[in-house]
């Protein structure tokens, strides 16, 4: 597959981005030696290497859970200027 400014072009109009005809140029040449890129990739030989979820052989290391002291709800409340119960009201944000 190879990109021309017409796919260039489309791909802006749809992204709402808008491109001087040098940035048009460019962009092509850039999504192209992208793709060349992406095709030397295909062409090399995985059947003998085993899927892997990570590249690095580390296991997770998961620390002990320790009971450690908490906030005092009450005190926390103490400050705020509106509250429900064990919670903070805020103001709305978001319709």
């Amino acid at each position: 597959m190879t990109i021309d400014s017409s796919v260039v072009k489309k791909i802006a109009n749809l992204s709402k981005l808008k491109f001087d005809k040098n940035q048009e140029s460019h962009l092509v040449k850039e999504l192209n030696n992208i793709l060349d890129w992406v095709d030397k990739l295909q062409e090399v030989e995985t059947s003998d290497i085993e899927p892997m979820l990570s590249v690095f052989n580390e296991k997770m290391v998961m620390r002990n859970d320790e009971v450690a002291q908490s906030f005092n709800v009450d005190k926390l409340l103490q400050n705020s200027p509106r509250k429900d119960s064990d919670f903070f009201v805020v103001p709305k944000v978001i319709e």
